[in-house]
């Protein structure tokens, strides 16, 4: 596997070498999580009884309104691209309460017949494949360790390769959809996806400058809040809070505006263009990249990196920290992996903010 694709899948799964004081507070995360949720948020009306179908129509349906506001983004005490934290603001806004789910995806592609990036012939590390590749994480077998694969015919129909399919997943969050696969989708529905900045502002559901979405610890009186791995990655998962892979939506609590799954499960793309804390630099700001960022990508004739957000189902406390509002990670745009899916955004129109 090329050396740049798996940098990027390793630091996808979590797999960062944190520096000291990062890593006492992700071991003593880690020893806070002693049960399984309790409940499986039986009172939202999702999770394993969820048809994967928001009940609501109309233009905005399946989605919370965000008041928009003024916050502090970013984080001066994690990892260094998430720093400086400073001020930002967004205006009003509607954002899908969950992530996209195969059912709705499914719709999509019933409705325009849209072919996934993964679904394509195409050259994976500079080889043409008859096949299209996508990414797929291993889970660990025995005494064999997980990890990452290039799997061909592994598209969003069959995340984990070809033999594997999501019957029974409607309501899971569909994965193996590249960038431009989400932003199809969310332009089919009139929406867009989300600039990092209105992503972490919704995830921290009203909370300023707490490390995680619901709060300041991790399992809070050893409560799991979100779908993330336990034990030791990439050899063991213990799978404490229920799941071991991908959760349907919505079985972990919702944050304080409504929204479900901003922490774990699968990570989420976002419109902004990834940039490092040396390319952001004083004054940049995060939610309106510099547009040299993408022009640089084109000159080299690829796609920018996307930042995704949140953390996935993969992020163990034991070596990485991703499942924070403030936590940020480079996606190659053109690349589905079995970890990655999406949530859409749409703007308060005036009249609707007048009412």
């Amino acid at each position: 596997m090329g050396r740049t694709i798996t940098r990027n899948l390793l630091g996808l799964a979590g797999v960062v070498v944190a520096a000291a004081t990062v890593g006492a507070s992700l071991m003593a995360a880690a020893a806070e999580l002693r049960a399984p949720v309790a409940s499986r948020a039986a009172s939202s009306g999702l999770c394993e009884r969820y048809s994967g179908l928001p009940t609501e129509s109309g233009p905005q349906g399946g989605m919370v309104r965000v008041a928009g506001g003024r916050f502090s983004m970013g984080s001066d005490h994690h990892y260094a691209d998430e720093a400086p934290a400073q001020e930002a603001v967004v205006e009003p806004f509607w954002i899908d309460r969950h992530d996209v789910t195969n059912a709705q995806f499914a719709r999509f592609v019933a409705a325009t017949g849209h072919v996934t990036v993964a679904e394509r012939a195409a050259t994976a590390m500079g080889v043409h494949q008859s096949v299209a590749t996508s990414a797929v994480f291993v889970m660990p077998q025995g005494r064999q360790a997980g990890t990452w694969r290039l799997v061909p015919g592994a598209d969003w129909r069959h995340p984990q390769g070809p033999a594997s399919s999501i019957e029974g997943l409607d309501n899971h969050p569909v994965v193996q959809v590249a960038y431009d696969d989400a932003l199809a989708y969310a332009r089919w529905l009139g929406r867009e996806l989300p600039t990092e900045a209105q992503w972490e502002f919704a995830a921290r559901g009203g909370l300023q400058a707490q490390p995680y979405v619901w709060g300041d610890r991790f399992a809070p009186e050893g409560r799991a809040m979100a779908n993330t791995w336990q034990g030791a990655f990439p050899l063991v998962n213990s799978a404490d809070d229920g799941f071991a892979g991908t959760s349907p939506v919505g079985c972990f609590p919702a944050n304080g505006y409504g929204l479900f799954d901003m922490a774990g499960n699968v990570w989420q793309w976002t419109a902004t263009v990834y940039a490092s804390a040396r390319e952001r630099g004083t004054g940049f700001n995060p939610g309106r990249p510099a547009d040299t960022l993408a022009q640089r990508a084109a000159a080299a004739g690829t796609a920018p990196a996307r930042v995704i957000k949140g953390g996935s189902h993969l992020c163990a406390p034991s070596v990485c920290m991703r499942y924070r509002p403030s936590a940020r990670q480079p996606a190659e745009a053109g690349l589905g992996t079995s970890h990655i899916g999406f949530r859409t955004v749409a703007p308060v129109l005036t009249t609707t903010a007048s009412r």
